[in-house]
Order: C-alpha cells, then sequence, then structure tokens
C-alpha cells in the first residue's frame, strides 16, 4: 500500500453529503484508514463557506481529500486517486470496454442525477426561483426516477451483474448508487419498480465497508439511515 505522508489521510465530509458517501465507502473498500473533518453545511449559513475551509477548496463543497500534501476536490478524482494508488482491491473491473462501462454508469449517477438535486441547487430554487417546498420535492424525484430508470434497464439486461453491478465484487457502480439510493429512500420514493438496484442496495449492506460509511455511523450524523425495503 503507498502513502505520501506518515499521518492518515484527511477526509473534509458531511453526514448526509452523497458525494463524501462516496469516498468514504471507496476508502473503506480498500481498507485505507482516514480520519474525518466534519463540514456542516448548513449550519450558521454553511461551514463550508469558512476562510479556513474556503482557502482549502474554493468550490465551497465536500468532499475534500488530503493525503500529506496532495489536496483533491470531487469525488470522482479523488475515488480515481485511490485507485491508482491503492490499486488493490480494485474498483475496477480488468477489461478496458468493462471498465469504461462502469465509469459510464458511475457517471450516469454522479454528473446527471446528484448534481441537480444537490443542496445548494435545492436551495436556490426556493430561495431564488420562488419554487414552494412541494415544487422542490416534485423536482427532486423527477430527476431522481428519471435516472433510475435507466440505470434499472441498463443493470437488469447486462451479462456482467452478478452480486453486484460488475460481477461478486462491489465497485465504482456502488460507490455511487448506494448514496444515492439513500438519497431517493429519505425523500419517500418507492423502490419497488428497481428490483435490481434494491438487490445490489441489499448486497452492499451485508458489508461493512458500506455500513461504516453510512449517514448514522458518521461523527456528525444528526439521523438515522433510512428505511430499507424488503427484497423482492
Amino acid at each position: 500500500m503507498t502513502t505520501t505522508s506518515n499521518s492518515k489521510p484527511r477526509l473534509y465530509s458531511f453526514w448526509r453529503s452523497s458525494a463524501a458517501f462516496r469516498v468514504r465507502i471507496a476508502l473503506n473498500l480498500k481498507g485505507i484508514p482516514y480520519d474525518t473533518i466534519p463540514v456542516h453545511l448548513t449550519k450558521s449559513g454553511g461551514a463550508q463557506f469558512s476562510p479556513d475551509y474556503s482557502e482549502k477548496n474554493p468550490t465551497h463543497l465536500v468532499p475534500l481529500f488530503e493525503d500529506g500534501k496532495v489536496s483533491i476536490h470531487q469525488s470522482l478524482a479523488i475515488i480515481e486517486y485511490l485507485e491508482e494508488m491503492y490499486p488493490s482491491p480494485s474498483l475496477l473491473p480488468p477489461l478496458p470496454s468493462d471498465r469504461a462501462w462502469v465509469r459510464s454508469l458511475a457517471m450516469d449517477i454522479a454528473c446527471d442525477i446528484h448534481p441537480i438535486n444537490n443542496l445548494r441547487v435545492l436551495r436556490y430554487l426556493v430561495k431564488n426561483v420562488g419554487s414552494t417546498n412541494e415544487t422542490k420535492d416534485a423536482w427532486y424525484q423527477h430527476w431522481i426516477e428519471l435516472g433510475l430508470n435507466s440505470l434499472e434497464k441498463q443493470l437488469s439486461a447486462d451479462t456482467r451483474v452478478g452480486r453486484f453491478a460488475s460481477g461478486d465484487q462491489p465497485g465504482l457502480v456502488e460507490v455511487c448508487l448506494i448514496p444515492q439510493l439513500f438519497n431517493a429512500l429519505s425523500s419517500g420514493m418507492d423502490l419497488s419498480m428497481y428490483p435490481t438496484l434494491v438487490k445490489i442496495l441489499h448486497e452492499c449492506l451485508k458489508l461493512h465497508a458500506f455500513m461504516d460509511a453510512s449517514w448514522e455511523k458518521q461523527l456528525d450524523a444528526e439521523g438515522s439511515n433510512p428505511s430499507i425495503p424488503p427484497q423482492k
């Protein structure tokens, strides 16, 4: 295992952040010890806007990952760094075509579903556009539903799917999928239309790497995990 420092890496995180959740899962799957630095995104106007954090990460977002003198923001960039620095166990399959497929599914979640449902987007809809909470919630569920429909269709028809999206080991797809399913469940979405996704969710929640990264296990947790629907 390669490191750039004798001290543990540090992850600036918020318990409900999907992007930080992804990185926590990836770190756990790879067995990398790390320290969590909570950054509360809602109290007192948001700790992400504090002078100290703004200097570290001008995007005012989490996660931020520090490994010695290396500082990286953006969850997928952090995960790619972890994959290169700590290659075993890998989060990607061996064949280039399968790696591209896994990356495309991860990007469906991280680039298409999540950004338009991010906390700052939802805040803007209410404060600047004048959306009601009902309209905001409809927006939120519309984009998640659209994305999950696509993921279910892709995964339910692909022969590469085993216990997980790519065979019988969790990887990059699950790293991105499980936080998104937590969000869907917390918004009250019915996941019965997504049996493949729910099956993968249940397989992941059998593993400490996912459970230890979950909402209620975080230092700054202010609530519990969403209720997980039964697998049919």
